[in-house]
């Protein structure tokens, strides 16, 4: 609850709630996720707005062995509930499975400490074909000098080559949590431009919950947005009566 009241105040309208899972124990199901309405019984109001703060669930899964990946691949009741599916891989060719053949919506990507691998611009031009965003942990560059310096270094490298397809996440911890501007800003730092940077927590969000629509439908998901009519579209005047004005 105090995560969400920060999320609020600071300008989110939408917050995704994570449920991570890792695979150390054997024989582990993935459960279902539990109902933002037994958890939040009232809803803040967006600023600005008269709707209420939307709660989304996410499940991510930290894969080190490709054998974990057969979950994914099966048709599980439980992984169709969550809104959002991210994987975490730990390995270069997790990695390049996780950009390729996997249905998902986020790739998250660890930039707090030196990489195992480089990443190779076929995987990341094929999730981006696919969909798929990748993801960037600011937290580390905020409370650490040393994960700072990772983080950037890290994060430079990766927006070379999925020119600024990303967005942004920040841990359970109300304190580090940053607003929408700030966590922009600090995309500057990673080498996005200040489009790029605007767009990894606003339409960059947007359209990875769309994908998990798409995912949980048979064929894909329409939106529809009403376009701004120009002030000179309203203001011209028709061909015919401009021609007996002038006369």
């Amino acid at each position: 609850q105090n995560i969400l009241t920060v999320c609020f105040s600071v300008g989110y309208s939408t917050v995704a709630l994570n449920h991570v899972f890792d695979f150390k124990e054997k024989k582990q199901e993935i459960i279902k996720p539990v109902c933002p309405s037994e958890l939040f019984p009232a809803l803040p109001i967006v600023q600005g707005t008269s709707k209420k703060i939307k709660v989304l669930t996410r499940l991510t899964l930290i894969v080190s062995d490709p054998s974990h990946c057969n979950l994914l691949r099966s048709t599980s009741a439980n992984i169709r509930l969550y809104d959002i599916i991210a994987v975490f891989p730990k390995t270069e060719k997790l990695f390049h499975v996780a950009c390729t053949t996997l249905d998902v919506d986020l790739v998250c990507i660890n930039v707090t400490e030196k990489l195992p691998f480089y990443f190779r611009r076929p995987p990341v031009n094929m999730a981006i074909d696919r969909g798929i965003y990748f993801e960037l942990l600011y937290t580390p560059a905020i409370k650490d000098s040393t994960m700072r310096r990772y983080t950037i270094s890290n994060a430079i490298s990766l927006m070379q080559i999925c020119k600024g397809k990303v967005s942004s996440q920040s841990e359970n911890k109300p304190l580090e949590l940053r607003g929408p501007y700030d966590v922009a800003n600090l995309g500057l730092l990673f080498g996005l431009s200040e489009g790029e940077a605007k767009a990894a927590v606003s339409t960059n969000c947007r359209a990875t919950m769309l994908h998990g629509e798409t995912r949980k439908s048979a064929c894909g998901v329409v939106y529809t947005v009403k376009k701004p009519r120009k002030v000179e579209e309203e203001e011209a005047v028709p061909a015919c009566k401009k021609a007996k004005t002038q006369a």
